[in-house]
């Protein structure tokens, strides 16, 4: 495997207006054309969740779009990021909403 091979991943927590504001299918959109796989849900806390595996230079573009983009409605106060690394192989076949 070349370095640039590297599987990148990270979770991600992202405050404010980010529910009933189609923030998670934007997210969803956003890393399928990234070519991302991973996750995104809302949480009780009115914060949405996830974790996104890819390449990095991907992984990066979407840590800015958690961070700035959004939906349009959305508004996003801050974003947290935990838990990056590499790793060998992917956890997921694509980019889910989970409910």
């Amino acid at each position: 495997m070349m370095p640039s091979d590297k599987i990148f991943t990270v979770d991600f927590e992202v405050f404010g207006k980010v529910q009933g504001v189609y923030f998670r299918k934007y997210t969803q959109i956003t890393a399928l054309d990234l070519g991302l796989k991973g996750w995104v849900m809302n949480t009780a806390q009115g914060t949405v969740i996830g974790q996104c595996q890819g390449p990095k230079t991907a992984v990066e573009d979407m840590k800015t779009w958690l961070q700035t983009g959004g939906s349009p409605k959305s508004k996003i106060e801050k974003t947290a990021f935990k838990n990056e690394g590499t790793i060998k192989n992917y956890a997921f076949k694509s980019f889910e909403i989970r409910r």
